[in-house]
């Protein structure tokens, strides 16, 4: 895509805690955003990149990691990675001929991952120098209906949901970059987190009516990361949306969207009967949790055309603050 340098640059100097919005934007339409929200004053700061830098984050802005005093913001359909000053905003750097990234996890300060969508391959690359490295072929998989998605790391293993069309975790040494196990835990993990007990939790979305991949009741499963092999699944109704998968600070207590929040401690027996947060005439699309106090920050697409709302509640369910971001809302990051 051709980027604007023509606008006017503004200079912020953010607090030392606060959470990152990526808004997506429109496919297609290079309207992805980033917002800045800082808990402690509930003030939020809405385009911060472009503001900062004079410049668009181009098309469908997938997700943000911090690493390194950096932030990392994958530009999906820009085939892009920009490195930004998490104090500034302003960019320090940027990963360019990616397919179509998704998701970026640091196996050190000098190795990363990039998950991808419609690729057989997971990109290495060198944060250090903003170059991509080598590749890693991911078994019985093909361009057609190659998708990876989140990462988690325990030990020298990554971990890694393989999403659309797809059915497995896959399990890759970083010291080889290879990918070593793979297992099948149900149509589509959406997403992925890591456990205070070295388990995996995904929930896997089921497919739709027709797909060449399946279609099935949803799940969320848990995996043993030692043996990995499936030690726990609850089933959801047939029809049911489950994702967004998320984990507290400790580790211990799961949450996800399926039209309303749940809330599940790792050690349940079985699913919550009743949501944490019910949906109140929202299209919720983005869930985190705070890792310091436990707030829980929500996403509401709304239309997915307007500008979207994030909700923030305790943990006893009571509304804090909300406040406007930008269009589709669907990642966060903590600084």
């Amino acid at each position: 895509m051709e980027w604007d340098y023509g606008s006017v640059v503004e200079d912020f100097e953010s607090g030392s805690n606060g959470l990152f919005i990526c808004n997506e934007g429109n496919f297609q339409y290079s309207n992805g955003t980033l917002s800045y929200y800082d808990p402690e004053n509930k003030s939020v700061e809405n385009e911060v990149f472009i503001r900062a830098n004079g410049y668009r984050l181009g098309d469908v802005v997938q997700s943000m990691t911090a690493h390194g005093g950096k932030g990392w913001i994958v530009s999906n359909n820009s085939h892009v990675i920009f490195a930004i000053d998490m104090d500034t905003f302003k960019e320090v750097g940027r990963i360019v001929g990616l397919p179509s990234p998704r998701y970026i996890h640091f196996v050190n300060d000098s190795k990363a991952y990039v998950t991808q969508l419609w690729d057989n391959r997971i990109f290495i690359v060198n944060p250090l120098k903003y170059e991509i490295t080598g590749c890693i072929e991911v078994p019985d998989m093909d361009f057609a209906s190659g998708s990876t998605e989140q990462m988690v790391q325990y030990g020298k293993y990554v971990f890694c949901n393989c999403w659309s069309y797809q059915n497995r975790i896959i399990k890759i040494d970083t010291e080889t970059d290879q990918v070593v196990a793979q297992l099948e835990v149900g149509v589509q993990p959406s997403s992925l987190v890591l456990d205070a007990y070295n388990r995996l939790w995904t929930i896997t979305d089921g497919g739709y009516d027709g797909s060449p991949a399946g279609y099935e009741a949803p799940s969320l499963v848990c995996v043993d990361a030692n043996s990995f092999e499936i030690e726990q699944r609850f089933k959801f109704h047939l029809g049911e949306t489950p994702g967004r998968i998320q984990i507290n600070g400790s580790r211990d207590v799961l949450y996800w969207i399926n039209d309303d929040v749940w809330r599940m401690e790792v050690t349940a027996g079985r699913l919550p009967l009743r949501p944490f947060l019910r949906s109140r005439d929202t299209e919720y699309y983005g869930l985190t949790v705070d890792p310091a106090n436990g707030d829980v920050y929500v996403a509401d697409a709304i239309d997915y055309q307007q500008q979207g709302m994030i909700y923030r509640y305790n943990q006893q369910g009571a509304l804090l603050d909300e406040f406007y971001v930008g269009i589709n809302p669907g990642a966060f990051c903590w600084k």
